[in-house]
This record gives structure tokens, C-alpha cells and sequence, in this order.
């Protein structure tokens, strides 16, 4: 079960990041703001950090 959960946690957090990157692309050529892109990209590093974080504890203590 926890691997369900991890695998579902870091597709989140890929599908995060390539969205963000996209936006940023897309936002850049057309001379748009890209803080919405960045905030992606921000948010799924974060996800990562903590997840994998989390997962480390849980598969140590176990």
C-alpha cells in the first residue's frame, strides 16, 4: 500500500513540474508573466523534498 501511495505521490509531483515548465516555455515566448510556471516548479520540488523525506523515516522505522 505505501508503495501505491509513493508512486502516486511522485507522479503528482512530475506532472507538477513538467506542467510548470510548460507554462514557463509557453508564458516566456509570448512575453507573459510566468509566476504561475514558477510557482509549479517551486511547489513540486517542494513535494519532493518532503515526500521522499517522509518515506525515508517510514522505511527506516519499519
Amino acid at each position: 500500500m505505501l508503495i501505491v501511495l509513493l508512486f502516486l505521490y511522485a507522479l503528482t509531483a512530475i506532472v507538477l513540474f513538467i506542467v510548470g515548465v510548460i507554462q514557463v516555455i509557453m508564458k516566456s515566448t509570448n512575453n507573459e508573466p510566468v509566476k504561475p510556471g514558477l510557482k509549479l516548479i517551486i511547489i513540486s520540488v517542494i513535494m519532493v523534498v518532503i515526500g521522499f523525506g517522509a518515506c525515508a523515516v517510514i522505511l527506516s522505522q519499519s
